[in-house]
């Protein structure tokens, strides 16, 4: 099955029959008689809806979003993973100078050894940090979910939602321009957070509770990692 009904999950051959240019009958689920992809019929408004969706946490949109437009067979799937790898890295990257900007006064005057320091401090937090995410994220899937990667198109599959459900991650840009407490960086890791349990739920199909437990563990690897050295 090419597609996945967005309020059941159910596999579907197609989401739409087109019989004119603009004259389309979209397909009902087999499995809970509702219509396969309802953002398919807004056109014009479809990926506002589906922006707010995503932000309100709603398992279809992100059924939508991770089985009916990212199609393995129509992307460059590798190509969408390195530059999903390397936005998700360069976000974090900023992150990581926002924390220590707050912790220490920046100046013109600051050292030389000072901006070595938070430098090295900075790609510590990016890949150590991340190495040590992916890994209990991976180790928590063998223990609560019973899952352990069987092929490489589903290691990409998973990583590949986690990077994308981090989107939130975005919302660091709006620091650059308006200034916020910096406790507001640990609310988008809060919601980042919360955004890649519902993916992993999705692309799982696991309970709520285990998806929680897993993505919790690697959050909490993450942050002791980063915080230890500050």
């Amino acid at each position: 099955m090419k597609y996945r009904c967005v309020e059941c999950g159910n596999g579907m051959k197609s989401l739409f029959v087109q019989y004119s240019p603009g004259n389309i009958r979209l397909m009902k689920c087999e499995n809970c008689k509702a219509v396969g992809d309802e953002y398919i019929e807004c056109e014009i408004m479809g990926w506002q809806i589906v922006v707010i969706d995503l932000i309100l946490h709603k398992p279809k949109a992100y059924r939508h979003l991770l089985y009916n437009v990212l199609d393995p067979q129509a992307l460059n799937l590798q190509g969408l993973l390195w530059k999903c790898s390397f936005g998700f890295l360069l976000l974090d990257a900023y992150r990581s100078l926002l924390i220590c900007r707050s912790k220490e006064e920046w100046s013109l005057s600051t050292s030389i050894d000072s901006f070595i320091w938070t430098c090295q401090k900075i790609l510590l937090d990016v890949f150590l940090g991340n190495l040590m995410f992916f890994s209990t994220f991976v180790l928590a899937m063998r223990i609560f979910l019973g899952t352990w990667f069987g092929s490489l198109s589903s290691y990409k599959d998973i990583l590949l939602a986690i990077l994308i459900s981090s989107y939130f991650k975005l919302c660091l840009l709006a620091m650059m321009v308006w200034e916020f407490p910096s406790s507001a960086v640990y609310i988008i890791d809060l919601y980042v957070f919360s955004s890649n349990t519902v993916a992993l739920k999705v692309i799982s199909k696991s309970p709520t509770s285990r998806c929680v437990l897993t993505c919790f563990s690697a959050h909490l690897m993450k942050f002791f990692i980063t915080q230890s050295w500050s």
